[in-house]
């Protein structure tokens, strides 16, 4: 009987690619894929033995405490979606901005940031922004790419800003304190928005016509003011419970993940808007979305324990230091281009689980701090989250904007933001210590 061990690690490697490939351009989910090829392959190559260790894997990705967060945070985001808190929060915002040139997109931006501290989910907060803030950006005026681009970067803020899901699957994967990257992630999370304010107060000063002001008689309409109280009181407070008790030590993230959920339901309460058909929505959401990240988590485990039972880490490791050289900065730059172009095909949570086992020991091999590329890989993710052919941000927003508006049209407004999303890569490749400022 042939067995696949006989080809070698090398030939092992490319059909396994070969094969993921092929079964991808079936249609068939990522969690399958990976799944099917890791029982293919731990068959073919060591025999029936192999399969409880493949086990033993996936109970210990599956039974991590950590892994609670991920469910709290999502329900958090989903108790958001469902709530009015976004909608009075971007009110609330939309009379501060309206002096200014730009401004309603500016104040898209910083309440996709409180947004995002809140809940660490992008999907809702998208569409949530492509409701809100879109339609109105549209109708004073805005330049129809600076509006989409700016609501769909935005949107995209919670993959890098604490609570983001990506930075909590990377330290499950690469075995380091979430804390630490929440602390890490926070300042070019900050840099990141600030230069999407920047672009956009350059472009409407360059071009007033592209953001102009509201009329006199928008100002005027009869639109009564919004309780700013009752808006940014709750968003504010979460976002110190949450933030606040892990960066003083109070709470680790599981417990603080809790206390945000309970934090936002209590404000859904005081407002009144907490009943059974909201409760049901949101855990019917964070249902679907865990599944599927466990689902990816199960099959990439699964094929990345084979893969290492193969031999195949230590193929890929010296395969990486042979096209780069051995050189420290190229060869982390080689992963980054690994990691932009997995991320325009695969999910994140796939792209994540698949190649930290096996890139994170060599960052730690070459001297550099798991935690500084943890952040890195978010932000990396963050230009996969915008772009073609199947940026997810994209899509999100695709299913709540004007129906004139194409897929096409989408990706050419976000082409500007992804270029500031390189720089903010350059900027913490080239200066690790925005990462790293805590220590």
């Amino acid at each position: 009987m042939f067995e696949l061990s006989s080809i070698g690690i090398a030939w092992g490697s490319l059909l396994m690619l070969a094969l993921m490939i092929g079964l991808l351009l079936t249609g068939m989910q990522l969690a399958f894929v990976t799944g099917f090829v890791a029982l293919v392959f731990a068959l073919g190559w060591f025999g029936p033995n192999a399969l409880g260790i493949v086990s033993s894997r996936l109970y210990s990705f599956i039974g991590s405490y950590v892994f609670l967060a991920v469910p709290m945070f999502v329900l958090m985001a989903a108790l958001l979606d469902h709530s009015g808190i976004a909608r009075d929060l971007f009110d609330a915002m939309s009379r501060l901005g309206r002096k200014l040139r730009g401004g309603v997109a500016i104040q898209t931006l910083v309440v996709a940031v409180i947004l995002a501290s809140m809940s660490g989910v992008i999907g809702g907060e998208t569409v949530l922004l492509g409701i809100l803030a879109l339609p109105q950006m549209l109708r004073l005026g805005y330049d129809r790419r600076l509006a989409i681009g700016t609501t769909c970067a935005g949107g995209a803020l919670g993959t890098m800003l604490p609570p983001s899901i990506v930075l909590i699957i990377y330290g499950l994967t690469a075995n380091v304190s979430i804390g630490e990257l929440f602390k890490g992630a926070f300042l070019p999370a900050l840099i990141l928005a600030l230069l999407y304010m920047g672009y956009v107060l350059t472009r409407a000063h360059l071009n007033p016509s592209m953001a102009p002001l509201p009329s006199d008689q928008a100002d005027e309409d009869d639109t009564p003011a919004p309780n700013f109280f009752k808006a940014l009181f709750f968003p504010v407070l979460s976002v110190m419970v949450v933030l606040g008790s892990i960066y003083t030590g109070v709470a680790s993230v599981t417990e603080a993940s809790a206390l945000g959920v309970l934090g936002i339901a209590l404000s859904t309460l005081i407002r009144g808007e907490l009943n059974y058909a909201m409760i049901r929505k949101a855990c019917i959401t964070t249902l679907r979305t865990c599944g599927m990240i466990i689902w990816i988590g199960i099959g990439a485990t699964a094929l990345v324990g084979v893969y290492n039972l193969m031999g195949g880490i230590e193929f890929v490791r010296d395969t990486v230091f042979a096209v780069s050289g051995g050189h420290g900065l190229a060869t982390i730059l080689f992963m980054m281009l690994i990691l932009l172009v997995l991320g325009m095909f695969l999910d994140w949570v796939g792209v994540a689980l698949l190649t930290m086992p096996i890139f994170v020991p060599i960052v730690k091999e070459l001297g550099y701090d798991p935690i500084w590329f943890g952040v890195v890989f978010c932000m990396n993710m963050q230009v996969s989250f915008l772009s073609p052919p199947f940026g997810p941000a994209a899509f999100y927003l695709k299913s709540v904007a004007p129906k004139d508006i194409s897929l096409g049209e989408i990706f050419r407004s976000l082409l500007p933001f992804i270029g500031l999303q390189l720089v903010a890569l350059a900027l913490l490749i080239a200066f690790p210590q925005l990462a790293l400022w805590w220590q």
